[in-house]
């Protein structure tokens, strides 16, 4: 409970960031892009695998770079995409030191947590729905808070014994409906026009958080390490804290993208 609470403290300055959005929030995903990939590949390096930091550091910058100055150009970040597997593939040109896993893990460093994390950016960039940025962090740690208490005194089952042997059936179904409460109360509140949005992102929301979560855990069970870093007190790394954001960002984005822009459901 006491790392739980002083965790929450350090993600502080992030929320103050979340709430000052633009340019300061984009710092703060690069800030979690940076270090994230950073832990990763040295999970992966734990392994004997050898994904190229380089690439990823130059692929973090050029991004926010074309973003900076031609906001929502979906072809030049298709053209990012691109490049990125083309430069990682090129990365294995020296057949004697490195091979394909080196060029594969230096993809999945930049995709999984990079572009992941910069949907967080995407969605304040919506317009009249950046206020829905707010749903990105609620689901995901409303879902973890409720999974855990509910898990503490109503836990049996075990949900994924293999990769998180703690979280429980009564847990998740807890997370779920606990992050559906706190993504309504938020959209009565602050934003009502888009409250049904809301809880049906806290609902489908929360359940892709875990599936970060898990996912997360499943790397770090065959790296072998217990933790990503120690950057945050009870929490590990930027990666032990961010993994459901890395899912749930993503999902949010496209969710005001195609449901409540592109088919006008708001």
């Amino acid at each position: 409970m006491k790392q739980r609470i002083i965790s929450g403290l350090c993600m502080a300055p992030f929320l103050i960031l979340l709430y000052l959005g633009s340019y300061w929030l984009a710092a703060m995903c690069i800030f979690v892009g940076f270090v994230g990939v950073r832990e990763f590949y040295n999970g992966f390096r734990a392994m004997d695998v050898h994904p190229s930091s380089g690439i990823a550091y130059v692929a973090l910058f050029i991004l926010y770079f074309i973003n900076g100055l031609w906001p929502n150009n979906y072809l030049l970040i298709l053209g990012w995409f691109v490049a990125v597997i083309m430069a990682s593939s090129i990365y294995m040109f020296n057949a004697k030191k490195y091979h394909p896993v080196d060029a594969m893990a230096t993809m999945t460093g930049i995709i999984y947590i990079e572009f992941f994390s910069f949907h967080v950016v995407l969605v304040d960039q919506t317009g009249e729905y950046a206020i829905m940025v707010w749903l990105i962090i609620l689901a995901a740690f409303g879902s973890d808070i409720f999974a855990y208490f509910t898990g503490v005194f109503f836990g049996k089952h075990k949900l994924c014994p293999d990769l998180s042997p703690k979280k429980t059936i009564e847990g998740a179904i807890g997370g779920v409906i606990g992050s559906a409460v706190v993504c309504g109360l938020f959209g009565y509140f602050v934003c009502p026009q888009f409250l049904v949005h809301c809880v049906i992102i806290g609902l489908v929301g929360s359940v892709i958080s875990m599936c970060g979560d898990l996912t997360a855990s499943a790397y770090k069970r065959k790296m072998g390490i217990k933790d990503y870093g120690n950057l945050i007190p009870g929490h590990g790394g930027i990666m032990d804290r961010f993994d459901s954001v890395l899912f749930t960002a993503p999902f949010v984005y496209y969710y005001i993208a195609i449901v409540m822009i592109h088919f006008q459901l708001a």
